[in-house]
């Protein structure tokens, strides 16, 4: 909880955090070493409702935190964006109703001049737009809101930008993809998940700051038991002042482990893999004239679905998962029932992507058939 009662566990999330920062060519105010830095938490839902609660008192100068009473306050999220921003607003005290979900374009990436509108109509009925959540990788089709666009929007409106890159965002140590990242250094916050696509055990989250007084400010309560003249210098970090709870694991440490273990090429080889063999897979889909594709595939989940409809696709995904030799999920896209495909698991090979597709293909010809 304190850099007194773990100093080691302390010191060794600070330097695998910044560690990070570089691998994945971020801002350098994310660094412990600046005005900012990196904390881990258990999952992009905690780091979204940390950069909340932060945004919430930047936005009321600490008036939430003194009294309780919530200003008018507006936060945004396009409608492709993860169900943990929701959760988020009604944690926070600031209720759903005051989500606006900003429709997105043809290729499911947030609208901005949407996303202007709303914030100009709210200020202009007298509320506050304090909170904007941008996703880098969205959950449903991998679509990669415009950060270059939003980043601005927020300037002018006084707005927190958080960027939710989960899944999406490991794919940036390969220099080739950080153009995901375009627009990165708009973002007061940024997270994303090394469990998801990082060879890292569940549960672990890289939550990124701009300004980490505006975190510690908001969360920060010391009691006489957890005085002590370490925090009192000044010099160091208490990460129980960066999160929700007061204790913590030492997540850090499988996450060390991750990275002496495979090193940046070791990883950038396996992320250049999965997006070939996601590739690979969706040209087999575009090829059959079966299927076709939901969404573009930036890098490594495939959108797809049978041409023939929702109760197709339904009965399709129900045998495949119910053969116990592959696991897919669903979303809606357009309106229409969509499997997705998603390459990223640790020993992943072309050989499983290969019998993967076999089955498919098979599972569809026989629907047909009945």
């Amino acid at each position: 909880m304190l850099w007194a009662t773990s100093p080691a566990c302390t010191e060794l999330e600070t330097l695998v955090l910044d560690w990070l920062v570089q691998a994945l060519a971020l801002p350098e105010k994310f660094l412990s070493t600046s005005t900012g830095g990196g904390v881990i938490q258990d999952t992009a839902s905690s780091a979204t409702l940390c950069a909340m609660l932060a945004a919430r008192e930047r936005a009321t100068n600490l008036e939430v935190n003194r009294t309780g009473v919530t200003a008018k306050l507006c936060a945004y999220a396009s409608t492709q964006a993860h169900s943990a921003t929701e959760k988020a607003i009604r944690i926070a005290g600031i209720g759903h109703e005051n989500l606006r979900r900003i429709p997105t374009d043809a290729h499911f990436a947030m609208d901005t001049d949407a996303l202007s509108r709303a914030m100009r109509q709210d200020r202009d009925a007298g509320l506050l737009p304090f909170f904007v959540c941008a996703t880098v990788g969205t959950t449903s089709s991998n679509a990669v809101d415009p950060l270059t666009e939003i980043g601005p929007l927020c300037r002018e409106f006084g707005a927190w930008l958080h960027v939710d890159a989960a899944m999406s965002g490991t794919a940036a140590v390969c220099p080739e993809f950080r153009y995901i990242h375009d627009g990165i250094e708009h973002a007061d916050s940024y997270c994303f998940n090394p469990h998801k696509w990082m060879f890292t055990n569940f549960d672990c989250d890289c939550f990124y700051i701009a300004d980490r007084e505006a975190l510690i400010r908001t969360l920060t309560i010391l009691p006489e038991f957890l005085r002590n003249k370490a925090t009192e210098s000044g010099a160091v970090i208490d990460y129980r002042d960066w999160q929700i709870p007061l204790g913590r694991r030492f997540r850090a440490l499988k996450l060390w482990f991750v990275l002496r273990h495979y090193g940046i090429e070791g990883l950038r080889f396996h992320i250049r893999e999965h997006v070939r063999l996601a590739q690979q897979f969706a040209s087999w889909v575009h090829e059959d004239d079966r299927f076709e594709l939901a969404a573009l595939v930036p890098l490594n989940l495939v959108c797809f679905r049978l041409k023939s409809g929702d109760d197709e696709n339904q009965q399709l995904l129900d045998a495949l998962n119910g053969s116990g030799k592959l696991y897919l999920t669903h979303t809606r896209l357009s309106d229409r029932f969509t499997l997705r495909f998603c390459v990223g698991q640790t020993n992943t090979v072309e050989r499983h992507v290969s019998e993967a597709w076999s089955r498919i293909q098979d599972e569809a010809a026989r629907i047909a058939r009945q």
